[in-house]
C-alpha cells in the first residue's frame, strides 16, 4: 500500500500554526533567565527584574541576554535618561521628558538613533544644520522616529504629562549604567565629557 503523506492537505495549509495554543505574553512585564531557569545554567548571567508584583528593577543589563516589557518599562521610568542595556553595538536608555521640557538640541556624528514613544506628545525636528531643522513632525504615543547619524535632532514634549520613550542607539552613546535623573544632571556630565575631549 502507498503511503500519500498529504493525504490530510488541511494540516499543512497557510497557517500552519493555527490549531497550535498561541501565548498571549503581552501582559506580562518582563521575562529573564536565571541560573535556575530554562536550563541557562551554563554561564548565562540573566537576571530576573520583575518582584512579581509588575515592578520591573530599571538598571544596565547589557550584555547579557534580556528580555523586557518595553511599554512598562518606559512609562514607569522617571528618570531623564536610563540605560537599560548596553552592549558593544547596541545601547537602550528610557528617557521622561517633562512637561514643556525637551531632550536638547544635540547630534550625533557616528551614532544612528530610534525613538519610541510609548506615552504623551510632542514634536520632533531635524536637519543637518542646528540653525536649520527643516524636518519636523509631531510624536504621540507609538511613533517611531528614525534620526541618521550626523543629524541635528530635538524632541520637545507639548503635551500635559510627561513624554516616555526609549532610544536606541547604534553604537551605544552613553557609559554603562547611565542615569541622569534629571536633564540638568545629563547636560552636566555631557559638558563634562567636552572639556575630557
Amino acid at each position: 500500500m502507498y503511503y500519500n503523506p498529504y493525504i490530510y492537505p488541511w494540516q499543512y495549509q497557510y497557517p500552519y500554526y493555527a490549531n497550535v495554543p498561541m501565548n498571549h505574553y503581552g501582559r506580562q512585564p518582563i521575562y529573564g533567565g536565571s541560573p535556575n531557569e530554562g536550563g541557562y545554567a551554563n554561564g548565562f548571567n540573566g537576571s530576573r527584574s520583575s518582584n512579581g508584583n509588575g515592578h520591573i528593577s530599571l538598571t544596565d543589563y547589557g550584555p547579557n541576554p534580556f528580555v523586557v516589557n518595553i511599554n512598562e518599562a518606559s512609562k514607569q521610568n522617571d528618570t531623564f535618561r536610563t540605560a537599560l542595556w548596553t552592549g558593544e553595538h547596541l545601547q537602550v536608555t528610557l528617557m521622561s521628558i517633562a512637561v514643556r521640557e525637551d531632550i536638547g538640541l544635540e547630534i550625533h556624528p557616528n551614532v544612528d538613533q530610534f525613538i519610541r514613544i510609548e506615552q504623551g506628545q510632542g514634536i520632533v525636528q531635524m536637519g543637518k544644520n542646528k540653525d536649520n531643522l527643516n524636518f519636523k513632525s509631531n510624536v504621540y504615543d507609538d511613533s517611531a522616529i528614525i534620526i541618521p547619524a550626523g543629524t541635528w535632532h530635538n524632541v520637545t514634549n507639548t503635551g500635559n504629562t510627561p513624554l516616555k520613550l526609549y532610544s536606541i542607539y547604534a553604537p551605544p552613546n552613553h557609559p554603562f549604567g547611565t542615569v541622569h535623573v534629571t536633564k540638568q544632571d545629563a547636560m552636566t556630565e555631557e559638558e563634562g565629557h567636552d572639556n575630557e575631549n
